[in-house]
């Protein structure tokens, strides 16, 4: 059995088919369940959505505690990382967007997606993580982008979790729009509530996506809750 765990933030962890992922983890937030050590010896790959410090967060302490865990991010924040750990073995996976990354030893596909943001190493993204037991779409730090429709339409994603903080991100009308777009099975709210500037009602998110009809389920997680998939 899967699960995705809301770590506060836009940070999560994942079982997808036997692997343990991280997502942007940023894992001393103020909401954060969870710290670094907690994770030492137990995470196969860590994905990042771009270099703000609230997402790249505590993934190089993660990969020196995680000496076999893979990276993977856009090509110039991969290689940023691999400069930090001082590591050319191979596990830093610089990509850019596009199609399913090569990952050695995972069998997951990971893809890179546009994201409207910004980041001084790299494009923005948002990533679909894709195995046997679930496809989870993350959507990063995005406004909403009309793509999403292609991304719902290619992969049909069971998971997307979406910002919907506003202010650098979606806000929930936009994230319920994204919804409607992606047409998920269950879609999670995150980066939200973090801050007085991202203030926002999850509630407010799930009656939106209800008012549209769609059979996509809202699961409105705490920090340190997962949904079992």
């Amino acid at each position: 059995m899967g699960y995705v765990r809301w770590l506060g933030h836009s940070a999560f962890e994942m079982q997808i088919d036997g692997y343990r992922v991280l997502v942007d983890p940023w894992l001393s937030n103020p909401q954060s369940p969870v710290s670094v050590k907690d994770y030492e010896g137990k995470v196969d790959l860590v994905v990042v959505t771009h270099d703000h410090l609230d997402h790249l967060g505590d993934a190089i302490e993660i990969l020196r505690l995680n000496p076999s865990a893979k990276f993977a991010a856009i090509y110039e924040l991969a290689n940023y990382v691999a400069e930090q750990l001082g590591d050319n073995s191979g596990r830093i996976i610089g990509a850019n967007i596009g199609g399913p990354l090569k990952l050695p030893g995972i069998s997951l596909k990971v893809m890179f997606f546009p994201a409207t943001h910004s980041s001084d190493r790299g494009a923005p993204t948002s990533v679909v993580i894709a195995g046997r037991e679930a496809t989870v779409f993350h959507a990063g730090d995005t406004g909403l982008f009309a793509e999403m429709q292609f991304i719902g339409e290619l992969y049909n994603p069971d998971i997307a979790l979406l910002p919907i903080g506003g202010h650098f991100t979606m806000d929930v009308v936009q994230a319920a729009k994204a919804v409607e777009l992606l047409k998920p099975r269950v879609a999670i709210p995150m980066h939200y509530n973090t801050f007085p500037v991202i203030e926002a009602d999850p509630q407010e998110f799930a009656r939106l996506v209800a008012e549209k009809g769609l059979d996509t389920k809202v699961v409105v997680l705490k920090p340190g809750e997962s949904y079992e998939f």
